[in-house]
């Protein structure tokens, strides 16, 4: 039985998705239901990104491995900085891609899940994290966020501050298309805002007013997930956490 955050939830996706589609901005890899989408533009609202004081001021920064981000993730490897990823559904840990290491005409492959894989090294507790970038299905303008619908966004940012390598004051970013902007997003405690918005328009600071969350909430925490991440088992371990 879903709840009914969970059905409106669903609702707004499908109406990103299909507008994206409707207007033409829809990019490869289609279809884009599904998925964090890739969409015209994303290189301009990338570029306001990597301008930005929030990404200069950054060493570390984590980015997710959407279509959407490459860009991002190809500029914090070509600007020097040390480039974080998960891994897919968090089955193989963390990624950590250090330029230094890898030839520079290989950035834009790294920047890749697959290319990811080949130059990075896989780690269960990457290092502090100085920005965190998030793919999104839909946001609003005060920092409520929509991913599209497995919960892992969420889920690394609880393991990331239960190992301490984000904190409250941690940056959290996005880039989206205009048409990805929505009125209203139903927030829960597990769900993780967004403190800026770049779109191929403009920057958005939201000064959200939801918190973000503290770590992990066990009783909203799927027994598959435990199951099939052992990352996150050790986390909960660590905590004094053994699920029979």
């Amino acid at each position: 039985m879903y709840s009914k955050e969970a059905l409106e939830k669903d609702r707004i996706r499908r109406h990103v998705w299909k507008i994206l589609t409707e207007h033409g901005v829809a990019k490869f890899p289609l279809p884009i239901e599904g998925r964090i989408p890739n969409f015209v533009g994303a290189e301009a609202a990338a570029r306001f990104l990597v301008n930005s004081e929030l990404f200069r001021n950054a060493k570390v920064v984590f980015c997710n491995p959407d279509s959407p981000q490459r860009p991002v993730r190809e500029a914090v490897l070509h600007q020097g900085k040390l480039l974080i990823m998960a891994s897919p559904r968090l089955r193989a840990g963390f990624l950590v891609l250090n330029p230094k290491e890898i030839p520079r005409r290989f950035y834009r492959q790294a920047s890749t899940i697959r290319g990811a894989f080949r130059w990075g090294k896989q780690v269960e507790f990457p290092p502090k994290i100085d920005l965190k970038v998030t793919g999104s299905v839909a946001v609003t303008l005060d920092g409520a966020r929509l991913g599209k619908g497995g919960g892992y966004s969420d889920l690394e940012y609880a393991i990331l501050r239960e190992i301490s390598a984000v904190s409250e004051d941690t940056p959290i970013v996005t880039t989206v298309h205009e048409l990805q902007i929505v009125e209203k997003i139903p927030m829960t405690k597990h769900d993780v805002p967004v403190d800026y918005i770049f779109t191929p328009k403009r920057v958005i600071e939201t000064n959200t007013p939801y918190p973000k969350p503290q770590g992990i909430y066990l009783e909203d925490l799927p027994r598959e997930k435990v199951e099939n991440i052992p990352l996150l088992r050790k986390v909960l371990s660590r905590k004094g956490i053994e699920l029979k």
